[in-house]
């Protein structure tokens, strides 16, 4: 496990906000969003490639991005890493979030999502790498992708997805 002082975690934790607000300034209209869908089909078998594509927009766009830094800075990266982080948040399209439940949900810490009442988009955000998992595997996806996406929020012991969550907290 890494081992990062006061001050590194502390860089680490801003880092994440700055993200999140960022990530939260693109929420606000799916039209607004670009995703490289073409670019992100090369990577996932083609029942992956439905999961991916019933996603938002928005979701797909921040999939790519977090996709692309890690292809950036850990060019060795597996297939299945690669493909899981396209569908890291698969599982939050099981409900469409309006604009004002996407900004909100958003805001509220993943921690905090699992000691709040597990109801409407809530329950999606606490749930969401369960639910992606289910979608993966239904559709006929590589389970190591599916196992990844499970854990991209509790990746102890797991250095993959230790990796993807960093690289989502970033984005």
């Amino acid at each position: 496990m890494l081992r990062l002082s006061l001050r590194e975690r502390l860089q680490r934790k801003a880092s994440g906000y700055l993200g999140k607000i960022a990530r939260l300034s693109r929420s606000f209209r799916e039209q607004d969003a670009h995703p490289d869908d073409h670019w992100a089909e090369t990577y996932l078998t083609p029942g992956e490639f439905i999961v991916y594509m019933g996603m938002d927009a928005r979701d797909r766009e921040h999939a790519c991005r977090v996709t692309r830094h890690i292809l950036r800075e850990h060019p060795g990266s597996s297939p299945e890493l690669i493909a899981a982080a396209l569908l890291h948040d698969s599982g939050k399209s099981v409900r469409r979030y309006n604009v004002i439940e996407r900004v909100l949900v958003g805001l509220i810490p993943n921690r905090l999502t699992h000691i709040l009442p597990p109801i409407g988009p809530i329950g999606i955000r606490a749930a969401h790498p369960e639910l992606g998992a289910q979608l993966i595997a239904h559709a006929g996806g590589r389970p190591r992708v599916a196992q990844l996406v499970v854990r991209h929020h509790h990746s102890v012991g797991d250095p993959e997805a230790a990796l993807l969550h960093h690289y989502d907290e970033r984005e």
